[in-house]
């Protein structure tokens, strides 16, 4: 094994996605402008999900998943200037960028053709890059945020990358105004999250599901304005035309014509979620009315501290059920079968991770 930071966590070994105790080493020397971060807790996506399982044909076994992260800092190189010792810090899903392309050079680095992952990646150095599911990372400053004072730590970790993927493309597109009506297809992770945002920008949000059963939990307890079931044609048709923007979440396959409907002229749609089969897109879909479809990948690290700001500002955490590492593969097969409300989140810190070589 490489000299540098020991680091224990649990990884997935082959296509069945099984995680077991998994000991690697982070950096072999601690860069100038490196931070290293002890794990506090980790959220479960639906990426990890797919990466474990092989599902994207990408993975780089073994992988130890996990880029929804909240830490405290332990130690930092002698060129950090933004942290120190003890801060309560947040990394999410891309640990480096090639810092020189235009999407670097214009703070969109989310986009840079050559961003590193936080984990089933390789790094510039040719390192694996491995995840949050383990006790310590060691991050260029560059790509660490901080996370508020009084924010739960459980509920901000998923955050970092559920919260700003909805965040992001809301403040983008202008979907962020009071009085606007937004749309919010699928209730799940990163669902109940725009939800949250778009209450907390004063906007009226309607949940759109397959799930006749989710009404009561978006009107009633997350506070969505309407609720409309994707499946019934009259109410689809008597809410043609209503919306000026809609975030959609749902990673399974689904159509988006009968989405585009419901927006109004010149209305946004923005796919965030991401299915294993393609989209259809007829043209009629987006001439009439000049409908517009637009993808969005998590958020900048700007747009992440300030996503983060204002949860703090608005008390704005996920819904989380937090898990021992112990529980992780069940939590994984439960994640699958959309058992979760709405996020699993790793208590790492308080995990017995074990070891493996």
């Amino acid at each position: 094994m490489a000299k540098g930071t020991p680091a224990t966590g649990w990884a997935a070994k082959d296509p069945s996605g099984v995680l077991s105790p998994y000991s690697f080493s982070r950096r072999s020397a601690l860069k100038d402008d490196d931070v290293t971060i002890k794990v506090l807790f980790c959220g479960i996506c639906h990426t990890d999900l797919h990466i474990a399982k092989n599902e994207w044909g990408n993975a780089l076994y073994p992988v130890v998943p996990g880029h929804e992260i909240v830490g405290v800092v332990t130690d930092a190189g002698p060129g950090v200037k933004n942290f120190k010792a003890g801060d309560t810090v947040g990394v999410g899903y891309f640990v480096d960028s090639c810092r020189s392309c235009v999407s670097c050079g214009s703070g969109h680095e989310n986009h840079c053709p050559t961003l590193v992952l936080t984990s089933n990646a390789v790094d510039y150095d040719g390192a694996t890059t491995q995840g949050g599911f383990s006790d310590v990372l060691v991050v260029d400053q560059g790509y660490v945020v901080r996370v508020p004072e009084g924010l739960p730590l459980d509920g901000a970790a998923p955050l970092l990358c559920a919260g700003v993927t909805v965040y992001s493309p809301m403040m983008e597109f202008g979907l962020n105004a009071p009085g606007k009506h937004l749309g919010v297809v699928g209730l799940g992770g990163l669902g109940h999250m725009a939800v949250k945002f778009g209450k907390a920008f004063g906007m009226t949000v309607t949940v759109i599901s397959s799930s006749p059963s989710k009404r009561e939990e978006a009107v009633e307890r997350l506070g969505a304005d309407a609720f409309l079931v994707s499946q019934d044609p009259e109410q689809m048709k008597a809410a043609a035309g209503t919306m000026d923007g809609i975030i959609d979440t749902v990673s399974a396959g689904h159509p988006i014509v009968p989405l585009l409907e419901l927006l109004k002229p010149r209305g946004q749609l923005v796919v965030v979620g991401a299915p294993s089969t393609p989209l259809e897109l007829p043209a009629y879909a987006i001439i009439g009315g000049g409908k517009r479809v637009a993808g969005n990948l998590v958020g900048s690290i700007g747009s992440c501290q300030a996503m983060l700001d204002f949860a703090g500002k608005h008390g704005i955490t996920a819904d989380v059920e937090v898990v021992k590492m112990d529980y992780v593969n069940t939590a994984v097969e439960r994640l699958e079968r959309n058992d979760v409300r709405y996020r699993f989140v790793i208590d790492v810190a308080g995990s017995q991770l074990g070891a493996a070589a």
